[in-house]
């Protein structure tokens, strides 16, 4: 047998999320249905994260035990060539110790959120973007976003239905950058993420960007450990996965 890890960039527009559901187009259940087509054997991916529907990746990893004696490298180019949508990339496909597992050896992940801070549409963006036309205080949202990095409770930007055993994670950075296509990203590290966690703070940090709520409440509402005291999600469509860190 083999543990094979698998990186992953993906469209997510048009995909139910990462988890293959009853119904509909997953990124699991397509993967899944390509390596069935190239080694023969019915196998059951491993993800890093399970995006939710919308949500794109540019650094995704999933991991799967196999019998195929095919190599790494034909074996991507063999997933490659099954999966004709266009929206879905192997990037790589690479042998790995046998307890690896895309989701358990995780160490930490890099989040980015784009937010278009422009009156005028880009059609172009759409897809990966969150407009706001309403101008935002970036410096507002620096200090609300800085009481935020650290180890925290993060109960207040979790989604009910979170199966994760400690709300607890350690933001190891929280950087709102700016770009010269009027495109702000925020990007977030940390150790691991709650569901809903990176769409619940940054529909918070916009509220505190158009003036809705002072950046002096971000203590209190982390301090609560309550959604209702956070702000409303952002959209999926302006979240990426950048990569998954191992050790």
């Amino acid at each position: 047998m083999r543990t094979l890890r698998l990186t992953l960039a993906y469209d997510g527009t048009d995909f139910l999320g990462w988890q293959v559901q009853s119904v509909g187009r997953t990124v699991q259940g397509e993967l899944e249905a390509a390596v069935e087509k190239i080694t023969g054997e019915r196998v059951r991916l491993a993800g890093a994260g399970r995006t939710d529907s919308g949500v794109h990746a540019l650094g995704q990893v999933a991991s799967f035990r196999t019998t195929t004696t095919i190599p790494s490298d034909k074996l991507r180019l063999g997933l490659e060539s099954a999966l004709t949508a266009g929206d879905l990339a192997v990037l790589d496909v690479a042998d790995v110790p046998e307890d690896f597992h895309a989701r358990h050896s995780a160490r930490g992940k890099l989040y980015r959120y784009q937010v278009l801070n422009s009156r005028l549409r880009a059609p172009l963006l759409r897809r990966f973007t969150w407009q706001v036309r309403a101008p935002l205080d970036r410096a507002a949202m620096r200090e609300a976003a800085a009481v935020l990095v650290g180890t925290h409770d993060f109960s207040s930007f979790r989604l009910a239905g979170c199966d994760a055993r400690t709300p607890v994670r350690e933001m190891r950075r929280l950087e709102l950058i700016e770009r010269e296509d009027g495109v702000l990203w925020i990007e977030l590290e940390a150790s691991a993420f709650l569901r809903g966690m990176v769409r619940a703070i940054v529909g918070t940090l916009v509220e505190v960007g158009r003036g809705r709520r002072p950046a002096s409440d971000m203590p209190a509402i982390l301090a609560s450990c309550d959604r209702g005291a956070a702000g409303r999600s952002a959209p999926a469509c302006g979240l990426t996965l950048v990569r998954v860190a191992y050790e």
